[in-house]
């Protein structure tokens, strides 16, 4: 699973039948401080209803994919899992 801020929508006039009625959204993978930037953009499908400025736990792994949306055919790569509302990182310093 991967800690990202949304940084947009993505919309297309033509697209795969399988993304009909699914929202997709760019995400940034972040450190743990929610802001450094760490890695490129991908597109994920938006399971939790998130929005741009969100930050989310994605999984880009097909498998995970398709098992949260309920789709085992469709062939979607990354998906939204949750949003986050805080990030404790504890342990390393202590």
């Amino acid at each position: 699973m991967i800690l990202c801020r949304v940084l947009g929508n993505c919309v297309s006039t033509v697209q795969h039948p399988c993304f009909d009625g699914t929202k997709v959204l760019v995400c940034q993978p972040v450190m743990t401080d929610g802001h450094t930037p760490l890695g490129f953009e991908f597109l994920a499908v938006d399971s939790v209803q998130a929005g741009v400025g969100d930050l989310v736990l994605a999984s880009r792994e097909g498998n995970t994919a398709r098992q949260i949306l309920g789709r085992d055919s469709d062939p979607h790569h990354a998906v939204i899992l949750g949003i986050v509302d805080q990030v404790d990182c504890r342990g390393e310093d202590e």
